[in-house]
């Protein structure tokens, strides 16, 4: 999923609200389904956008800027996940208010068999995993935004895999996402 590169000068307020709005979809998405809790990917990424903004005037365009802010944004939500900071439903509902009666189309999937299994998946896996098959980012992109070498994404990525494979069983291998997750490790 190669996009051609934004040229963002540091400290431009104007850059970094056209940063924010390219990127938050995606950072939003990806949070979601890293921490499988919506409320809690979007404290995240909120907290990841206040540390871009303070960084901003200092940020190097030695490296693109979105793989600058996919660090940030993966380092709180590692930072999260390790911490295990899990809001209890009192808290939520405080937060946000009784829930309708019809599911939200994304509780169901964070409560699929695929989405369990990935949060027993270590942070930096996890986010291989998501940025690979969720957004379509190489390899060479994933390295850049996670802070690691090409060879240790190909591993992340095949130790991931290995893990849901084993988890998941017979579902792994006729389910859809299995062949995506597949293909995207081969590759």
């Amino acid at each position: 999923m190669s996009t051609a590169q934004h040229v963002y000068t540091p400290g431009s307020d104007a850059d970094f609200e056209d940063l924010y709005r390219t990127t938050y979809p995606r950072l939003l998405r990806s949070l979601g389904i890293m921490l499988g809790d919506w409320a809690e990917a979007e404290d995240c990424v909120q907290d990841a956008y206040t540390r871009a903004y303070r960084a901003w005037p200092r940020w190097r365009p030695d490296a693109p800027a979105e793989a600058w802010l996919w660090r940030i944004t993966l380092n709180v939500a590692h930072t999260q996940m390790k911490q295990g900071k899990r809001r209890t439903v009192s808290e939520i509902l405080r937060r946000i208010g009784k829930p309708e009666d019809r599911p939200d189309p994304s509780t169901v999937v964070l409560r699929s068999d695929l989405a369990n299994a990935m949060r027993r998946l270590r942070p930096r896996e996890v986010s291989a995993i998501v940025l690979r098959h969720l957004h379509g980012y190489s390899n060479i992109e994933i390295a850049s935004f996670i802070g690691v070498d090409v060879r240790t994404v190909t591993r992340l990525l095949n130790r991931a895999t290995e893990e849901l494979r084993a988890e998941l069983g017979e579902s792994w291998r006729t389910g859809a996402t299995s062949t995506r997750v597949e293909e995207g490790v081969r590759s």
